[in-house]
C-alpha cells in the first residue's frame, strides 16, 4: 500500500484535508465539497438475484475502477463499509477478492474508523434516553404499547429480537418488551448515509419518532432533548472514510445499511465527493437491482439530487444455472442448458433497470470454472434477445487488466450527458399505490395483502402525515418475490405486507414484507471460527 496522503493527493487534496488513521486510512473534511462542486459521471453497479454461489459485485465494483484506471481516467470510488454481523457471521468480509479489493481488508472489515460504533452509541443513547425519562416520570403520557425505538448492535444474535428489560425491582427501571435491531438497519445508519452536513444530520435526528402518547402523538428525539449528543457522538462519523485498492486506486468507503432491511448504499457525501474530485465515480447497491438500486434510485438520488451515466449489471455463470435450478453442489459442472433456462432472472433485472431509463451494461463476472459455451449462451442472450452491451471480466484474477473489456464498455455505453432517471413513482402518491409499483415494477407481484397490523398503520401514517415519505421495502435478497425458495423470475404471486415502519428522520417508511427479520442469527459454522491473530496479524478474514 502507499501512504494514504499519496492517495489524497492524486485527488487533489492536502494534508490539512484529512484527519489520519495511520498510514493507510484517513477522514476527508466536508470543506472539500464545498471547494468542489460535483462534476464526474456516477456509475452503478447492482446485480441479479443473488445466490450462494456470489456474485462478486463488489469485486466487479472495485476491478471496474482499476480498469478505468488503466485507461487513464481520473476514478473515485464509493463504497459502503462492511458491518462486522457478516463479516462474522455467514457471508464474510466485504472488501472485493483477489486482485481487486480495497485496502487494508483487516482494518475495513472489522472496526475500521469506528463509524459502525458511533452510530451504535448514537442509536443506544436515544433509547437509554427515552428510559430514563420512563423511570423518572413514569410513563405519563407515553403509551407503552406503542414505544417503537429499540436497541442495535453490530452483530447477529438471534436471542436478542425479543427480550424483557426493566427486570429486577423499582430502581432497574420500567419492565416493558423490547428487542434489538442490527446496527445497519438502525435508522440513525440511514440518516448517516442521506445527510448533507452535520446540520442537516442534527435536523434529521431530531425527527426521529421514538413512541407515540396515549392520545396518538409523535414523541421525537427532539423532544428527549438527546439530538445534540447524539450528533456529537457522530461527528467524525460524517466524514467519508478514503483507502485504496489493491492498485492504489482511491475508495471513499462510507456508511453501511443493508439493501434487505434498509437503504442499501453508502453515504450521500461520498457519492458527491467522488464526483467532486474525478471525472468517474463507481458506486454499488446492495443485493439485486430490485432491492438497493431501486432505493438507490427512488430514495437517495430523489433526495440528493443525483443520476447515473449508465448501470453495471454483474451476474455469473453459477449463478444463472443457480436460478436454472442447479444445486449447490453441481454449479462446477459444465452446463450450459442450465445457464440458459437461469437467464429469466438477468432479463428481469434488466428489465429493471429499463423501467428507469438507464442505460444497461451487463457484465459476466468470470469464474475458474466457467466454459467459453456457458460464457456464449450469456454474451449471445445479450446482444441478439436483450440488445444490450455485454463485457466479460476477470478481475479477481487479473486485476484491472481483467476489467478492460467492461471499463470500455462503460466509456462507450455511459451517457456524454447523464438523461434525468424515470422514477418509479411520485413521493405524493398514495402509499400503497408506491409499495404495489415497486412490487410490480420490480419484483412482478400482482396483488399485496396487507396484514391488520399493516392496514393500522397505513392509517396512522396517513393522520400523522407521513404519506409523502418514499417507500424504503424490506424484503429478501434470495427472490425477486418476499418467498426466498422461488429462485429465477417468479410470476403469479402476492407479496404480503404485515406491518410498515416510519422513519422520519431518515425520510422513508419500511414496509415488512414476508419473514424478514432486522437482526439476523449466526449460521452452524460462522465465519468468526475461522479468525484469528497470530503473530501479530489476523488470520482467516474472508
Amino acid at each position: 500500500m502507499r501512504p494514504i496522503v499519496e492517495i489524497a493527493a492524486g485527488l487533489g487534496l492536502n494534508p490539512d484535508d484529512l484527519i489520519v488513521y495511520g498510514a493507510d486510512k484517513a477522514k476527508v473534511r466536508l470543506e472539500v465539497l464545498e471547494r468542489n462542486p460535483k462534476q464526474g459521471r456516477l456509475i452503478l453497479v447492482s446485480a441479479i438475484t443473488p445466490t450462494p454461489a456470489g456474485e462478486g459485485k463488489t469485486t466487479t465494483t472495485i476491478g471496474l475502477g482499476q480498469a478505468l484506471a488503466k485507461r487513464r481516467k481520473s476514478v473515485c470510488l464509493a463504497l459502503r463499509e462492511p458491518s462486522l454481523g457478516p463479516c462474522l457471521g455467514m457471508k464474510g468480509g466485504a472488501t472485493g477478492g483477489g486482485k481487486s479489493q480495497v485496502l487494508p481488508v483487516e482494518d475495513i472489515n472489522l472496526h475500521f474508523t469506528g463509524d459502525f460504533h458511533a452510530v451504535t452509541s448514537a442509536h443506544n443513547l436515544l433509547t437509554a434516553m427515552l428510559d430514563n425519562r420512563i423511570y423518572r416520570q413514569g410513563l405519563g403520557d407515553i403509551d407503552p404499547r406503542r414505544i417503537l425505538w429499540k436497541r442495535v448492535m453490530d452483530m447477529n444474535d438471534r436471542a436478542l429480537r425479543n427480550i424483557v428489560i426493566g427486570l429486577g425491582g423499582v430502581l432497574q427501571g420500567v419492565p416493558r418488551e423490547t428487542g434489538f435491531d442490527i446496527t445497519a438497519a438502525s435508522e440513525i445508519m440511514a440518516i448517516l448515509c442521506l445527510a448533507e452536513n452535520h446540520a442537516d444530520l442534527k435536523a434529521r435526528l431530531e425527527k426521529i419518532l421514538v413512541a407515540f402518547t396515549h392520545k396518538g402523538d409523535p414523541i421525537t428525539a427532539r423532544a428527549l432533548n438527546a439530538s445534540g449528543a447524539m450528533l456529537a457522538l457522530m461527528k467524525d462519523a460524517l466524514l467519508p472514510n478514503l483507502v485504496q485498492t489493491t492498485e492504489g486506486v482511491p475508495a471513499l468507503v462510507h456508511g453501511g445499511p443493508f439493501a434487505n432491511i434498509a437503504h442499501g448504499c453508502n453515504s450521500v457525501i461520498a457519492t458527491k465527493m467522488a464526483m467532486a474530485l474525478s471525472d468517474w465515480a463507481i458506486t454499488e447497491a446492495g443485493f439485486g437491482f430490485d432491492l438497493g438500486a431501486e432505493k438507490f434510485f427512488d430514495i437517495k438520488c430523489r433526495s440528493a439530487g443525483l443520476d447515473t451515466a449508465a448501470v453495471v449489471l454483474v451476474a455469473t455463470c453459477r449463478a444463472l444455472k443457480s436460478h436454472g435450478g442447479v444445486k449447490a453442489d453441481a454449479l462446477d459442472r459444465h452446463d450450459p442448458e442450465a445457464v440458459q433456462r437461469g437467464l429469466s432472472n438477468l432479463d428481469r433485472h434488466v428489465e429493471n433497470i429499463q423501467h428507469f431509463c438507464e442505460p444497461p451494461i451487463v457484465c459476466l463476472n468470470r469464474f475458474s470454472g466457467d466454459t467459453e459455451e456457458e460464457i456464449d449462451v450469456v454474451r449471445r442472450h445479450c446482444r441478439e434477445r436483450l440488445k444490450v452491451p455485454f463485457a466479460l471480466s476477470n478481475v479477481f484474477e487479473e486485476g484491472g487488466e481483467g476489467g478492460l473489456e467492461l471499463a470500455d464498455a462503460v466509456i462507450a455505453n455511459a451517457e456524454t450527458e447523464s438523461n434525468p432517471f424515470c422514477p418509479l413513482y411520485e413521493w405524493d402518491e398514495p402509499v400503497p399505490d408506491k409499495i404495489f409499483k415497486v412490487a410490480n415494477k420490480m419484483y412482478g407481484a400482482e396483488k399485496i395483502e396487507y396484514a391488520k397490523k399493516a392496514e393500522r398503520d397505513l392509517k396512522a401514517i396517513e393522520k400523522l402525515g407521513y404519506g409523502n415519505l418514499p417507500v424504503c421495502i424490506a424484503k429478501t435478497p434470495a427472490s425477486l418475490s418476499d418467498d426466498p425458495s422461488k429462485i429465477g423470475r417468479p410470476e403469479h404471486f402476492t407479496v404480503t405486507v404485515r406491518e410498515i415502519l416510519i422513519s422520519a428522520g431518515a425520510g422513508f417508511l419500511i414496509p415488512l414484507t414476508g419473514e424478514i427479520m432486522r437482526m439476523p442469527g449466526l449460521p452452524a459454522k460462522p465465519q468468526a471460527e475461522y479468525i484469528d491473530f497470530e503473530e501479530g496479524a489476523i488470520t482467516g478474514m474472508r
